[in-house]
C-alpha cells in the first residue's frame, strides 16, 4: 500500500510591520500579510489570484538591515523581519513612478472612459500627484477597436500583464502576450492579430475586468462611463484553487 506523504508543516513565524507586531505563515508574502492587517501599500501589477509579476514596483518597502527596496508583493515574510511602508524615500520613489508611467503614455484622465474608476488615477490621487516633472513622450498608440464587445486603447496601457496572466492562468485562452522589449513593449492578442480576428479569445472579458487604467473597455462606452465589477476579483482565487 502506498502511503500518501505528508505534506511539509508551514511555520508561523513574526514580524513587524510599521512597528506593529504581525504573525505569519512563512510562505506568505509581506504585501500578503499587510492587507490583511489593513496596512495599505499600494500596488499596480498585482492582484489576489494571480500568478506574481513584480513589474510597477509600486509596492516597495524598506527592510531593517538592507540599504535595498524590496518589492512587497514578491517578498516572503521571515522570522524577526522589520519592514516599513510609509516612509518619506519610499513615497517619493512611488511618485516618481507615478510620473514615469504618466509621461510614457497618453493618460490624459478627463477624456478616459475609465475616469473615476482607475486605479493608477487613485493611486496619483492618494500621493497628492498634481503634475509631472518629467517629459511626456507625447507618442500616438494604436487603438484597436475590432472586437465586437471590448476595445483595447493602447494610450492608456501601463503593461501590469494582468491580462496576460487573468487569460493564461483563469481563463486557460493565453490570448493575450507580450511583444517587444523597453518602451516598445506592447500587449498583443494572437501574436499580433487584431482582437476581433483572435482564434483564442473567448469573449469571457476577464482580461477587462482586471485592467487598472482604460487601456481595456467595453465597446459603447465614453469618459468616465466604464465601471469595473470589482464582485468579480474574489473569482479569480476561487478558480485558481480549483486548478
Amino acid at each position: 500500500m502506498i502511503v500518501p506523504a505528508t505534506p511539509p508543516k508551514v511555520r508561523v513565524v513574526t514580524l513587524k510591520i510599521d512597528d506593529k507586531d504581525l504573525s505569519a505563515r512563512e510562505d506568505e508574502t509581506i504585501l500578503e500579510v499587510a492587507r490583511q492587517n489593513r496596512i495599505a501599500i499600494p500596488s499596480l501589477c498585482f492582484l489576489e489570484g494571480l500568478s506574481i509579476w513584480g513589474a510597477c514596483r509600486l509596492c516597495v518597502v524598506e527592510m531593517k538591515g538592507s540599504s535595498r527596496l524590496l518589492s512587497a508583493c514578491s517578498t516572503r515574510v521571515t522570522e524577526g523581519m522589520e519592514v516599513q511602508t510609509n516612509t518619506e524615500r519610499l513615497r517619493h520613489y512611488r511618485r516618481v513612478i507615478l510620473e514615469l508611467l504618466f509621461a510614457e503614455r497618453n493618460h490624459v484622465c478627463s477624456v478616459c472612459v475609465s475616469n473615476g474608476n482607475c486605479e493608477l488615477q487613485s493611486l496619483a490621487q492618494s500621493c497628492g500627484l498634481d503634475h509631472v516633472r518629467v517629459p511626456y513622450r507625447t507618442s500616438v498608440y494604436e487603438v484597436d477597436p475590432t472586437h465586437d464587445l471590448f476595445r483595447l486603447d493602447h494610450n492608456r496601457c501601463i503593461l501590469c500583464t494582468r491580462c496576460v496572466r487573468v487569460c493564461d492562468e483563469i481563463e486557460g485562452a493565453h490570448t493575450w502576450d507580450v511583444m517587444g522589449r523597453g518602451i516598445g513593449c506592447r500587449v498583443v492578442t494572437d501574436l499580433k492579430r487584431p482582437w476581433g480576428e483572435s482564434a483564442s479569445c473567448t469573449g469571457c472579458g476577464k482580461c477587462v475586468q482586471v485592467c487598472p487604467t482604460g487601456a481595456l473597455v467595453s465597446q459603447g462606452t465614453s469618459a468616465g462611463e466604464m465601471r469595473k465589477d470589482r464582485r468579480f476579483l474574489p473569482y479569480l482565487s476561487q478558480m485558481r484553487g480549483v486548478r
